[in-house]
């Protein structure tokens, strides 16, 4: 069956990361993406879920890799430490034209920027002097998450990413509306949004042994936002690439 999603442009050397865990199926499907227009593919991504890890370096333990097949590598570390192990060490010698970081279960938008280990892996790869592009696929709680609308729709946002002139000190933050392919409007330009986060709550539970454990769990919401934002742009089924820096100066932050 002959594929009918458009080939992006040709890349060189790419490696690639996540934060969903090497057996991901949006890693995988980076994979095969980037496979049909990379020269070289390498994979460096952490050996289990490492979701909400935000730029966390590990410091106390030592790492240990495990060779997953030809140029596949999983870490027993943070999104970032993958970041920097395949750029420090792996391709210290041989570096990558740019590092692409997902396709993460899941937007990145709005508040909760700051904890994606998606968009940490690809900051890391920029601080490191490569170029970098984390993609997410957003999806409804308790809904399917639409990987035909990734497939479809990764290669033009691609294209758009890389036409787009980014400062040395940014990267790009893709995000993938959740709607059927065929729905799905253009690439735009955005912002980081503000609001998408209500609170983050303690849920206690407790264990067959009267024990109690605790899940974090986020509240979120949906403002009603314009399409020139990350969130807003999602909610009317466009594609948002977002720039993003290492710059938290808050100009406004004294009243």
């Amino acid at each position: 069956m002959t594929s009918s999603v458009p080939p992006a442009r040709r890349l060189g050397r790419v490696l690639l990361t996540n934060d969903d865990g090497i057996n991901a199926p949006g890693l995988a499907l980076l994979a095969e993406l980037v496979a049909g227009v990379a020269e070289e593919v390498w994979v460096v991504a952490p050996e289990k879920d490492q979701s909400g890890m935000s730029r966390a370096v590990t410091l106390t333990t030592p790492l240990r890799v495990e060779e997953r097949g030809e140029r596949r590598y999983a870490l027993t570390g943070t999104p970032s430490d993958c970041a920097i192990f395949g750029l420090r060490h792996l391709l210290k010698d041989n570096p990558p034209d740019i590092v692409l970081s997902g396709i993460n279960r899941g937007a990145n938008v709005g508040d909760e920027v700051p904890y994606s280990g998606t968009v940490a892996a690809a900051l890391t790869a920029r601080l490191l002097g490569v170029p970098a592009i984390a993609f997410s696929q957003s999806f409804a709680r308790g809904g399917q998450v639409r990987w035909d609308t990734a497939r479809a729709v990764f290669a033009r946002s691609l294209d758009y990413a890389l036409d787009l002139r980014v400062a040395a000190n940014a990267v790009l933050n893709v995000n993938f509306p959740d709607v059927d392919a065929a729905d799905v409007g253009d690439v735009v330009l955005t912002r980081q949004s503000r609001g998408t986060l209500d609170r983050i709550d303690v849920e206690p539970r407790a264990d067959m042994r009267g024990g109690t454990y605790y899940w974090m769990a986020f509240r979120r919401h949906m403002p009603i936002l314009g399409p020139d934002t990350d969130a807003g742009a999602l909610k009317h089924g466009l594609v948002s690439v977002t720039p993003l820096g290492f710059d938290m100066t808050a100009p406004e932050g004294i009243a």
